[in-house]
């Protein structure tokens, strides 16, 4: 059986699962790992294909030409993290069953 906390799937038989059911381990909340995928995105130099299972303001970020993209897919995370409505996404997250 596996164990979903938002945006982490947690292995049973693992130590971050043990950890996560022991109170050791906190998962991102959806703010946290918006900013973690910004910030990510900031930093990426290579021109591949980028692929997300975010969706953020109606958008599906993924994509080729990431280069051409970068500076929209991080105004559309920064845009996301100031005003979307994380309550609504970790809602769409937590009703997810499958990877």
């Amino acid at each position: 059986m596996l164990v979903g906390t938002g945006g982490l799937t947690l292995f049973p038989g693992t130590p971050l699962l043990e950890e996560a059911q022991s109170g050791e381990f906190d998962p991102l909340s959806e703010k946290e790992m918006l900013e973690e995928l910004k910030l990510f995105v900031e930093n990426l130099e290579c021109d591949c294909s980028f692929i997300t299972h975010h969706t953020v303001s109606g958008k599906n970020l993924t994509g080729p030409d990431f280069l051409k993209r970068k500076d929209q897919i991080v105004a559309a995370l920064d845009h996301e993290i100031k005003h979307g409505n994380l309550g609504r996404m970790a809602a769409l997250r937590q009703s997810k069953r499958t990877l």
